[in-house]
């Protein structure tokens, strides 16, 4: 699979949440290989990943350690970033945790934890490089969501609940930040078969349902989310935000 060049993407300052694995790290490369500066957090260390996309593209991401779920860490990740490579005018809010849980047997500590990972961090990471993008001139926030809370789906009440949120809060601060030429954009992925989903919970069983109420009859790879975030990275959408792209297959209009 080779992506488009967006040639207005080389030089810019992008920053990654959770970009050293699954769907995070086939952003990383995407954006390396566009020739931007990308920095991107995580809390295992990525060094070895870095030295990776050092050798294969020619250019090194900057890893910074982040909990991304304690805010003050965040944004003082989000502001060594800019430090380094200049105020980020691409953010990508992209990790999150989908850990399964039970309703009923949910307690305060579980879903504020989810709610800290999956929504929380999402908004004090656009609220921390909004002022930045907006002495630029402009920038690109993307947040992925999922499909989850489209499907109707059980197991993860928090995890869904927080992805509904992230839709609002990118409409939102669409509306609020437009004026200033900054761009706000949803991702709702299916189920994208990264390494963790494969260890969890991908089974032959399992896939082969999922795959026959998909539209598309193959499935989704980290890979195929790079094309769709470079493209809202870009100048390229110029005129879209406030949006949500379905990157499912096909699999909601089943």
């Amino acid at each position: 699979m080779t992506d488009p060049v967006f040639s207005d993407i080389k030089g810019q300052s992008v920053f990654i949440t959770g970009g050293g694995s699954g769907i995070g790290a086939a952003l990383t490369e995407g954006f390396l290989r566009q020739g931007a500066k990308v920095a991107f957090c995580q809390r295992s260390d990525a060094t070895p990943f870095c030295d990776a996309m050092e050798a294969a593209t020619g250019n090194r991401p900057l890893f910074l350690p982040c909990d991304i779920s304690v805010t003050d860490q965040l944004q003082l990740t989000l502001s060594t970033a800019a430090k380094v490579q200049g105020p980020i005018t691409v953010l990508v809010n992209n990790a999150a945790n989908d850990r399964r849980h039970d309703t009923l047997t949910t307690d305060e500590a579980l879903w504020d934890w989810s709610m800290a990972v999956n929504l929380r961090s999402y908004f004090f990471a656009c609220q921390t490089v909004i002022p930045g993008m907006q002495a630029a001139g402009g920038g690109s926030i993307i947040n992925f969501s999922s499909i989850s809370f489209m499907m109707a789906d059980t197991g993860y009440a928090s995890y869904i609940s927080a992805n509904a949120g992230i839709v609002g809060l990118t409409r939102t601060l669409a509306r609020e930040f437009g004026p200033d030429r900054i761009r706000v954009n949803a991702i709702a992925p299916g189920w994208v078969l990264t390494d963790r989903q494969k260890e969890l919970w991908v089974t032959p069983e399992s896939l082969s349902a999922h795959l026959a109420r998909q539209c598309l009859p193959y499935p989704i790879e980290p890979a195929d989310m790079v094309g769709a975030v470079l493209f809202l990275a870009s100048q390229s959408s110029r005129v879209m935000t406030s949006q949500t792209l379905v990157l499912d297959g096909g699999y909601v209009s089943s």
